[in-house]
């Protein structure tokens, strides 16, 4: 089988142009995924793998059930996001989001460091949530490095990413709670029964006003005295961890 090596190859380029723009991500619903660990994670939750790349054909590839175009490291690191490409990667057919399962969710607002937006989505999978809604504000989820953060959570949640929250937090069939820095009740003290929505906001301003107008119940991590805030990840994995302890509510 011959290797593609030439970075001005269309498909390349188009290749690449999935992995750098998220407007193109969106118009074409396809999204490209970079490493075993993630192509895995994918194909375990029934993903449709459109096309498979890799420097050599394995195991892995295999299990894709179809062949890979196989690329030399050049052409593939021109491809994705990462200084030490895994060897592998993969363009997926972005699935569509049907309305809101039942079941706790999480609405996030102008969290803008895709590192965040990753790692609490990673936290949501851990800890039971059924969905993930994004505003447009927020960092992409799908760039390569909201993926990375995830470590394959996109995969176990229905995320979707929508111009403004106030109409999808109008869908929720559920109790919305926000999470602000001062005031509100304690984490460790809130009724957290039933289905919850979870709100959290942009990493200096947290929660709008309109959108905490519309949260039935602010809460609060309590910290350490000196202490201004938490990093809004962290606050999300402090959140979910206790809602998924407390009984009856773990799975």
């Amino acid at each position: 089988m011959s290797v593609l090596r030439s970075r001005d190859n269309p498909r390349v380029k188009r290749w690449a142009r999935l992995v750098a723009d998220a407007r193109f991500r969106r118009s074409e619903r396809r999204i490209i995924v970079e490493g075993p660990h993630l192509l895995d994670a994918a194909l375990a939750q029934g993903w449709k793998v459109v096309e498979l790349l890799a420097t050599e054909a394995s195991e892995l590839t295999a299990k894709a059930g179809r062949a890979p175009v196989l690329v030399s490291e050049s052409v593939l690191k021109s491809i994705v996001d990462s200084e030490t490409p895994q060897g592998v990667a993969a363009e997926l057919e972005l699935r569509q989001a049907p309305s809101l399962p039942a079941g706790d969710t999480v609405f996030l607002e102008g969290v803008q460091d895709a590192g965040n937006v990753g790692a609490l989505l990673r936290s949501a999978a851990a800890f039971g949530i059924r969905a993930a809604v994004l505003d447009s504000a927020c960092a992409d989820a799908w760039s390569a490095k909201t993926l990375r953060a995830g470590a394959g959570a996109h995969f176990l949640l229905q995320v979707s990413q929508v111009p403004r929250l106030p109409a999808a937090l109008g869908t929720f069939r559920g109790r919305l709670l926000c999470t602000v820095a001062h005031g509100g009740i304690a984490l460790n003290e809130a009724n957290l029964s039933g289905a919850i929505g979870w709100i959290f906001g942009n990493e200096g301003q947290g929660v709008s006003a309109e959108l905490q107008a519309k949260a039935s119940l602010q809460v609060r991590v309590p910290t350490g005295k000196g202490t201004e805030s938490l990093n809004v990840a962290a606050a999300a994995a402090i959140c979910f961890y206790e809602k998924f302890n407390r009984p009856g509510a773990g799975s």
